[in-house]
């Protein structure tokens, strides 16, 4: 009974979010519909994926209706297309390979004919998308990794009324800090600095409950998945108190990294037709202001910062207008925040597969306290730990 249990819940929840979204598949062959660029304009609809079940600011409901930035940009892309935007809610699965087979490329095998249009929320990382097996095969040969339109960071936000500040995660050998349960922050955090913080990590559900325990004093501080995460919660007037702290992360690898999105492979010409409309929203602005309009800090992706000038890069991240006049500057919590806050990857730092978020499993046959594979559940990275 133990274990028809969570195979009869994923079957009733499956079928729940079925309930709620279009079926265009091919019933007869039981396969997804072949949705390439002209069939997307001539249905009149986008189904758009990457928004994940409950992964506020990014996806998330507010009584049944889709909320959080990849769904807000998701209407924008829908609405420069002249199509309808449709929601494709994502479960995450074991890793991000399997994601991206679930919902881009083949299809559940519980509900093969569910497909996404467009999958967002997936790492940019040419090194994943290039990646081969053993054979020289490339394993992602299915899909095409393109548009980024985001860089994210990892974030701590701390109480000021028991830390002054927190210049390095060493503090965390003598403070409590909360974490959400079985994420990368967490193996981070339980096994830098030789374990010396481990005594000190205090796990949760998710990030909300977290500052939760940091409002009620069980924890000085709450390190998020990622930044937005931190940023949202800093947002609530509940938690207006607490502050983001500046520090870096060694150890961890790779600490920033650009966020794009995905198609099947066949579908080019659609690829082509969003990225045009994702280059516009990064470079005109659109995109920062679509995030500090939660209260979100923006940073325009790595991609960018190889061939954009300072004001292409300062427009892009909303520090002048598109007519070349200074922007309003960003009051997050009552401080006054660079648009662009990053610290820089340790030498050494190595990014060894990219894995589907909310669980990290470490690599098969190696002693979990050794992480020489980190795998993170929300679409991030697994690291290597360094000394």
């Amino acid at each position: 009974m133990k274990i028809l249990a969570p195979i009869l819940a994923l079957l009733f929840f499956t079928q729940a979010i079925l309930a709620q979204e279009i079926d265009d598949g091919d019933k007869l062959l039981n396969r997804p519909a072949e949705r390439n660029y002209d069939v997307i304009l001539e249905s009149g609809y986008l189904k758009v994926g990457g928004v994940y079940q409950n992964f506020p600011p990014y996806s998330y409901q507010v009584d049944g209706e889709p909320k959080g930035i990849d769904v807000e940009l998701g209407r924008r892309i829908a609405r420069e297309m002249g199509v309808e935007f449709k929601v494709h809610w994502i479960v995450p699965d074991e890793n991000l390979g399997d994601d991206l087979r679930n919902n881009v490329w083949k299809g559940h095998y519980l509900a093969k004919r569910r497909l996404a249009d467009v999958m967002l929320r997936v790492p940019y990382d040419k090194t994943y998308a290039y990646m081969q097996d053993s054979t020289g095969e490339y394993i992602n040969e299915q899909v095409v990794l393109f548009g980024p339109y985001q860089q994210e960071t990892w974030q701590i936000a701390f109480d000021p009324a028991r830390l002054d500040s927190v210049e390095t995660v060493a503090v965390f050998q003598y403070h409590p800090i909360g974490v959400e349960i079985d994420t990368l922050p967490d193996f981070y955090l339980t096994s830098a600095f030789a374990g010396r913080m481990r005594e000190k990590v205090r796990h949760y559900g998710n990030v909300a409950e977290a500052f939760g325990a940091m409002r009620s004093g069980e924890v000085s501080a709450v390190m998020g998945g990622m930044r937005a995460e931190i940023d949202h919660e800093l947002s609530k007037p509940e938690n207006a108190q607490f502050k983001a702290a500046s520090n870096g992360f060694p150890g961890i690898g790779k600490q920033v990294w650009d966020v794009g999105m995905a198609i099947k492979h066949t579908h080019r010409q659609l690829g082509y037709a969003l990225e045009a409309i994702v280059d516009r929203l990064v470079r005109s602005g659109e995109m920062n202001e679509l995030m500090s309009g939660q209260q979100l800090r923006y940073s325009v992706p790595g991609y960018y910062r190889d061939f954009l000038d300072q004001a292409s890069l300062a427009r892009a991240e909303g520090v002048i207008s598109e007519k070349g006049s200074p922007s309003a500057s960003f009051l997050f919590g009552g401080v006054l925040l660079p648009s662009d806050e990053k610290t820089c990857s340790p030498p050494g730092g190595q990014l060894l597969v990219l894995v589907s978020a909310r669980r990290i499993v470490p690599e098969a046959g190696k002693v979990p306290g050794s992480l020489k594979r980190r795998q993170e559940n929300r679409k991030q990275e697994t690291w290597r730990a360094q000394p």
